[in-house]
């Protein structure tokens, strides 16, 4: 069996593979001349991560193709009813990155809560010269216990999300379409460990009402799960972070409620416009911006690398 991992893979992933005896293909082959590698050296696995495309075209011009693999959480790069219809396996990993996803998350809610993202632009421009004006202009921060924060999507990253809100005493809301109940386990440095058990709403306006913080933790969908309808029913001085998708959020609606106030500020990790965000959102100070960071720490890339290189060995094993 040969593995080409086109836009990378761990280092624990590509040794966990070579210790079962499957070949790994070093190689970064682009979108045009993809087909002709897999044909020409036989590729029987395709692991992706976003850049690389595999539609229909992909997938009928590489009949040797046995196992499509996304390392992270969404598909949308991979025709996966297709490939799965062509009986092809198709794997991901929707747990590997959970845990650095929420962290990026809370990573924007404090940067937001304490102008964090502003000071750290201000500081080498004006910290000499307007330091005390700038400690008055940023001393109305707020803190996060206590405060009522909002998750929409439960799923791994929704859960993680909701794990760090209540280790910090935030008080918690669930949005998803379907009411449920996940009971979540919070596990300690020294074996303790302590479980909640939460349950989800499916009432926006109810989900909207007095909620301080609010983080999106969704697939990709077709239409914005938040525009002015949303924006309307939320509590003045609000904070929203998405790390997502681009196009869950509107962002051009998204920058009238910060100006009117509504909004106090958002964070964006991916755009509607990636990879080249609009110049209004980049250059807005009540923003604070990453370029689609939220699984993307060295920890989380060794835990999608394995788990991936596990799931080719099972199914290795089925062929």
């Amino acid at each position: 069996m040969k593995v080409l991992a086109n836009d990378g893979i761990s280092e624990s992933g590509k040794n966990a593979l070579l210790e079962a005896g499957i070949e790994f293909l070093e190689a970064k082959v682009s979108q045009e001349h993809l087909v002709n590698f897999i044909n020409e050296n036989q590729v029987d696995v395709l692991l992706v991560r976003s850049a690389t495309k595999v539609g229909q075209d992909v997938i009928d011009a590489c009949p040797g193709i046995k196992i499509i693999g996304r390392g992270g959480v969404g598909m949308d790069n991979i025709d996966v009813e297709y490939a799965i219809d062509k009986g092809i396996y198709v794997i991901n990993t929707p747990n590997a990155s959970s845990r650095s996803v929420a962290e990026m998350v809370f990573a924007h809610f404090f940067s937001l809560a304490r102008f964090l993202h502003e000071s750290n632009r201000l500081m080498p421009l004006e910290g000499d010269t307007h330091f005390k004006a700038m400690k008055k202009s940023f001393s109305k921060a707020v803190e996060l216990e206590g405060k009522t924060l909002g998750v929409i999507g439960f799923g791994g990253i929704g859960q993680e999300v909701v794990k760090m809100g209540i280790s910090l005493g935030m008080k918690i809301k669930v949005l998803t379409r379907k009411p449920r109940t996940e009971t979540l386990f919070l596990d300690f440095f020294d074996g303790q460990s302590v479980n909640f058990e939460i349950s989800s709403g499916n009432d926006f306006d109810e989900f909207l009402k007095n909620t301080d913080f609010i983080s999106i933790n969704t697939p990709k969908t077709n239409e914005y799960i938040i525009d002015t309808p949303q924006f309307e029913k939320m509590k003045d001085g609000v904070f929203i972070v998405n790390t997502a998708r681009g196009g869950v959020i509107n962002e051009v609606t998204l920058l009238h409620y910060i100006e009117s106030g509504k909004v106090a500020g958002a964070a964006l990790d991916v755009f509607e416009n990636e990879p080249n965000p609009e110049l209004p959102l980049l250059m807005n100070p009540n923003l604070s911006l990453s370029p689609h960071l939220g699984g993307n720490t060295l920890d989380a890339q060794e835990k999608i690398g394995t788990e991936l290189a596990l799931q080719i060995i099972d199914i290795k094993k089925k062929l």
